[in-house]
């Protein structure tokens, strides 16, 4: 005969406590990723050996190096920032996944380096599967851009650690250059042209500043504001590599990933000893989402320039008789780019004329 009385507290305590009542749900979490195990694996090359749920990701770097007379791995971390805030309060995930593999694999080809594959590391408070989804999602698209394998990664649920629905990304990239080709500032030479190439927007930087301005003017963000703002940062992987070849390390000296601390923080990593740079303003559209910013918060030309790109997300240092060369390439991959400076001589500095 059944017993149909309820289940007391008391019952429940003597069962004891689960993993799932903590806040963590790991079938869940596993539930989502064994769907995208399959869409992971499209980003895979034939030097991916595959290892479903291994503990760690194998690859084999025969291919990438062969020719290499010296084989040198380039290796690279860097996360989205508080742009996630934007995501996460409009309920679009799609592009911050893009991101993530943006900001590492532009760090990396800086080097001259070309991306071999990417992890991830993904933090919530509780996994919510949709938007896993389109996090995941972004960071397939992201390293098909970039040409490189998403390997692998971790998603940690930890509750008390995170508020609820926040989250937080990680990704580190790995790459391959020959010894020979690596990027060096001191390539640099005076009279060397500085060449822009356009960003899409905000990319992931300044995002501080840019909620502040935001929450200070009172737009709301579920609308055409929040979309612009999550635009995700342009990959240069291929333009770069592809687009310039044999002139990198020769016409092409060196480059600067426009990240955090805009032109005036970036461009200097890429300019020799006693060298400065001059940049000129006029020389390039500012794409429209800076100005209304600047508007919105009545920030001053100085803090802009300190803060965003402004529509350079990758500067290049350049022979003077390669400029147009480079300008041309940039434009078989629909990107634009112009001359907006020049090397001088100083102590690392950028001078905006």
């Amino acid at each position: 005969m059944f017993n149909n009385r309820r289940e007391t507290t008391a019952d429940k305590r003597k069962e004891g406590l689960t993993y799932r009542q903590a806040g963590v749900d790991q079938s869940r979490k596993d539930g989502v990723i064994e769907k995208f195990l399959r869409s992971m694996r499209s980003t895979y090359g034939t030097s991916v050996i595959d290892s479903p749920w291994g503990f760690a990701g194998l690859f084999s770097t025969a291919d990438a190096a062969r020719g290499m007379k010296d084989p040198v791995l380039v290796a690279c971390a860097d996360g989205v920032g508080t742009k996630l805030k934007i995501a996460i309060a409009t309920g679009r995930h799609s592009t911050v996944g893009i991101d993530l593999v943006a900001m590492n694999v532009n760090d990396l080809i800086c080097t001259g380096g070309r991306p071999l594959f990417f992890l991830d590391y993904i933090a919530t408070s509780r996994v919510r599967p949709e938007a896993l989804r389109d996090v995941m999602k972004g960071m397939i698209r992201g390293c098909r851009d970039a040409g490189c394998a998403l390997l692998g990664g971790e998603t940690a649920e930890m509750p008390g650690m995170y508020a609820e629905g926040d989250f937080d990304l990680a990704g580190f990239a790995v790459g391959i250059v020959d010894r020979s080709r690596i990027l060096k500032p001191d390539a640099a030479q005076l009279g060397d042209r500085i060449v822009g190439l356009a960003s899409t927007g905000v990319h992931s930087n300044g995002f501080s500043l840019v909620r502040k301005i935001v929450e200070t003017k009172g737009v709301a963000l579920d609308g055409a504001v929040g979309r612009r703002l999550l635009t995700p940062t342009r990959i240069y992987v291929k333009p770069v590599l592809d687009g310039l070849g044999e002139m990198l390390g020769r016409e092409v000296r060196s480059l600067a990933n426009i990240t955090g601390n805009a032109i005036p923080g970036n461009l200097p990593r890429a300019l020799g000893p006693r060298q400065g740079a001059r940049i000129r303003p006029g020389r390039w559209p500012v794409l429209p989402v800076f100005k209304q910013l600047q508007q919105w918060g009545g920030v001053a030309d100085d803090e802009m320039r300190r803060v965003f790109n402004l529509g350079v997300g990758m500067c290049l240092v350049v022979a003077p008789n390669a400029v147009e060369d480079v300008i041309r390439a940039m434009k078989r991959f629909r990107i634009a780019a112009w001359e907006i400076g020049e090397v001088v001589r100083g102590n690392g500095g950028v001078e905006f004329v």
